[in-house]
């Protein structure tokens, strides 16, 4: 009963949030007002196999995660989360669990800077949201590969081009990031499994973990080797969100550079691929 009502909840919440509201391009024709499901799996980083069997009642066990996500994509309030978890048939996640809720206000902020690649990491550099300049840029990111500890050590398709030295500084911050996030939010399951998983996965992980590694991070150019567009360098600044524990990560070019123009025409691009 809990996964009916549930998708219920979903597609109610999904038909009263708007493209606009959603930070959504409005153009063209639309036979509703809400967010298509395609958009709403967009957003939440999920399938849209997977939202369409949740509304139907066909996904019986949303785990914390996907209702997280889509809580964000549907820009709902503190107390509308708690009852999306509610409805779930799951507990809201506690204090001592990393906080993964962006208020509507950060939302909105996020939203001004569509001409800006920006995503959001919470305190285990797991991706919360990202918008689609930054998914243009650095491309869709799914399960595992949304956490940025995890594709510095096991990895997949990693766009961002490192020397020997900035490999070797990002594994130390990541690590001690990391180890900062467990001393605070020691009641987190996920994050335990997420450390777990890491050192058995990974042998440079494992050693930097036990040595106890110390690093911070640095304000950085970075150079992203784009498939369509070709390489784009860009200045990365990192931005916390007071009360939160999350990680805004900025990417902005130089004025009149050929990295601004190349990143504006993968404002143009987005997510496809030119046809000649």
């Amino acid at each position: 009963m809990a996964s009916t009502e549930f998708g219920r909840t979903v597609r109610h919440l999904r038909d009263r949030v708007s493209p606009a509201a959603a930070g959504l391009p409005t153009g063209g024709r639309r036979r509703a007002a809400g967010l298509r499901r395609e958009e709403l799996a967009l957003l939440a980083g999920i399938s849209v196999d997977y939202v369409t069997r949740l509304e139907q009642g066909r996904a019986t066990h949303p785990s914390d995660q996907v209702v997280e996500a889509l809580g964000r994509a549907l820009r709902l309030s503190g107390a509308q989360r708690e009852q999306f978890f509610h409805a779930a048939g799951l507990v809201p996640p506690g204090r001592g669990t990393v906080p993964a809720h962006l208020t509507p206000s950060v939302q909105r902020m996020l939203d001004r800077l569509s001409g800006t690649p920006v995503a959001v990491f919470d305190a285990s550099w797991t991706l919360l949201l990202a918008n689609p300049l930054h998914t243009a840029l650095m491309g869709e990111r799914q399960g595992r590969e949304r956490n940025g500890v995890w594709r510095a050590f096991v990895g997949g398709d990693d766009r961002v081009r490192h020397t020997a030295q900035s490999r070797l500084a990002l594994e130390a911050a990541v690590v001690c990031d990391l180890r900062e996030a467990v001393r605070r939010y020691p009641a987190d399951r996920r994050l335990r499994d997420l450390v777990a998983e890491l050192r058995e996965a990974s042998a440079r992980f494992a050693e930097l973990w036990d040595a106890g590694a110390v690093a911070r991070h640095e304000a950085s150019r970075k150079t992203v080797d784009h498939p369509v567009v070709g390489p784009v360098t860009l200045d990365c600044d990192v931005l916390s969100v007071a009360g939160s524990d999350l990680r805004i990560m900025v990417y902005t070019a130089e004025p009149g550079s050929r990295d601004a123009d190349r990143l504006e025409l993968l404002g143009v691009v987005g997510v496809q691929t030119l046809v000649e």
